[in-house]
């Protein structure tokens, strides 16, 4: 068995931010979900640098720092650069799928709108994740 995650969600939807933690539950997993509603409030999250997240789930329609900007900052950093961020979101427009993998996304999933759909891809990205080797900063 892999050790929990620590998984820095960056999602401004109380109702998505539930249903992640529904779907992990439901899933009987035990990763450690730490929430930030909005970009700004994830980089005082991460500017703690003793307690870096495994890995980042980086919702892009948001208020203040939209997931791109935020991509960009955090790619430009050089520690946090390193933390693999996974966009999860309901944009399927290219363009945004595109100027994500050229800035450094790891992953990017859309949330399907069927909630068996959204736990299998949840199961399936954590699962990955959890046996990926890590870099610990």
């Amino acid at each position: 068995m892999n050790p929990p995650l620590n998984i820095l969600l960056i999602e401004d939807d109380a109702i998505e931010i539930m249903k992640l933690h529904r779907a992990i539950s439901s899933l009987n997993l035990s990763h450690n979900i730490i929430e930030a509603h909005h970009g700004e409030e994830a980089l005082e999250i991460l500017e703690q640098k003793d307690n870096l997240p495994d890995i980042i789930l980086l919702d892009l329609n948001m208020p203040k720092i939209n997931g791109i900007e935020f991509l960009s900052i955090l790619k430009n950093n050089d520690i946090l650069k390193y933390v693999p961020t996974i966009i999860l979101t309901t944009s399927s427009n290219q363009k945004d799928l595109l100027e994500c993998y050229k800035i450094g996304v790891a992953g990017y999933v859309l949330k399907p709108l069927k909630y068996d759909e959204y736990v299998s891809k949840i199961e399936n990205l954590l699962k990955y994740w959890s046996m990926n080797e890590l870099i610990k900063l």
